[in-house]
């Protein structure tokens, strides 16, 4: 892969969850700190969402939700990934996610979870520390 390109990240929000704050903040962050973001917008499914990352040709999906289905949506994602044959993308999800499910999320394969408050330069650092180039 080029070096010099970009670090490129599709944010999305899966499920039926219709907060779109947060998310959008972090995108706005993201492409400040110089990465390309593309935002997917509200209520996608797992397989829009895998499709998307698949045709942007991405590097890293970030997640939202506030919805409490996390605990579904985030492997699912994770299983389409994998029958993709897809290992190599680097998958972060965040929003209103207990402490008690992130242990499950990450066994699923997702790298990280950033809960409400988290500093985005702490989101930032962990994608370029991270993102396989």
């Amino acid at each position: 892969m080029d070096k010099k390109r970009k670090i490129r990240v599709l944010a999305a929000k899966p499920g039926l969850d219709g907060h779109d704050r947060g998310i959008k903040v972090i995108a706005s962050a993201l492409m400040d700190a110089g990465m390309e973001v593309v935002y997917t917008g509200l209520r996608q499914s797992p397989e829009q969402i895998v499709e998307t990352s698949i045709q942007e040709d991405v590097d890293v999906i970030a997640l939202s939700i506030l919805s409490g289905a996390h605990d579904f949506l985030f492997p699912r994602i994770m299983e389409l990934l994998k029958e993709k044959e897809i290992d190599n993308m680097l998958v972060l999800g965040g929003g209103i996610i207990p402490d008690e499910d992130i242990p499950a999320l990450k066994d699923a394969g997702i790298a990280e979870i950033f809960g409400p408050g988290t500093n985005t330069g702490e989101i930032i650092d962990f994608i370029k520390n991270n993102v396989e180039r």
